[in-house]
């Protein structure tokens, strides 16, 4: 469990390891990214992923990004886990969302053959973390990976998938590039994360502004994601839940480190400004929603 001292935050997410039906050193490929511009149509567009690049590439840039990546690094290390835990190796691998290569560091090359790192963000694969894996970085967005059919032995993503407009198709796109033996192992927040600083802020915006925009992303429930990787054509599917409990001084401190995760709202109907007051307000509240909750 990691912790920092003071109050409680618990992230959630939904870990799933599935299976599809029936060199070295590393260089920049073709892109995948839909070129500026470019109207793309989707079934939901929730979220502006042109300012989630941003974000990401914000947070790629900093003096220090380790101080930040504590939470990835972990879930990172559980997903390798996992893949370990499977008797058999995989020449081909692929990070989906791989933000600065939080996966690839903890697996070997006797595990994994060689490994394609995509992310939306150039600076996370610029800076990406060291491995003794063969690596290629493709500059790509989840929805739209930029390989042929049956290539993959394994797909790995980790807490990159709910930032995605369209689920179910970056799932399908997953089981597209997958062998047919292949595996998907992937990690993504979900169920109640940021519980206490969405209700915080929501009372305190209702309380001084008389109502509440969204400024938490909504996440996916653990049923819902089965549903979708059963219509995206795996099967043999394991989705279980797993939680980090991290202690944070207060609702600063949070949010600071969420703008050096990437984490920050992206949503299209966020609210571009919240008034002092009101931020005032939400601090207070989130200390007294963990005073009550055990440390």
């Amino acid at each position: 469990m990691l912790r920092r001292v003071g109050l409680r935050r618990s992230w959630r997410w939904l870990e799933t390891p599935v299976f599809p039906s029936g060199g070295g050193g590393r260089r920049e490929v073709a892109s995948g990214v839909p070129p500026s511009g470019v109207t793309v149509t989707r079934a939901l567009n929730i979220f502006d992923r042109d300012l989630k690049r941003k974000q990401k590439n914000w947070a790629a840039r900093l003096p220090e990004p380790m101080k930040f990546d504590y939470l990835k690094e972990e879930v990172g290390s559980r997903i390798a886990d996992r893949i370990y835990d499977i008797a058999r190796d995989f020449p081909l691998a692929l990070d989906v969302g791989c933000g600065r290569g939080y996966i690839a560091q903890h697996l070997n090359k006797e595990t994994v053959g060689r490994f394609f790192q995509t992310d939306i963000a150039e600076n996370a694969l610029k800076n990406s973390l060291g491995t003794d894996i063969p690596t290629v970085n493709v500059l790509a967005d989840e929805e739209f990976l930029p390989f042929q059919e049956n290539t993959f032995d394994l797909v790995v993503s980790s807490l990159s998938l709910h930032w995605v407009n369209d689920l179910p198709r970056a799932l399908e796109q997953i089981h597209y590039v997958l062998k047919p033996d292949g595996v998907f192992v992937g990690a993504m927040f979900g169920g109640d994360t940021l519980y206490e600083l969405r209700c915080s802020l929501q009372l305190a915006e209702t309380e001084r502004e008389g109502g509440f925009s969204p400024h938490i992303s909504p996440f996916t429930a653990v049923n819902d994601l089965g549903h979708l990787l059963g219509r995206a054509g795996f099967n043999t599917l394991t989705v279980d839940t797993d939680e980090i409990q991290v202690n944070y001084p207060g609702m600063f401190e949070l949010m600071e480190d969420l703008q050096g995760m990437g984490e920050s709202n992206c949503s299209w109907n966020r609210k571009a400004l919240l008034h002092r007051d009101t931020m005032l307000a939400a601090a207070a509240v989130y200390r007294d929603l963990n005073h009550y909750l055990p440390l």
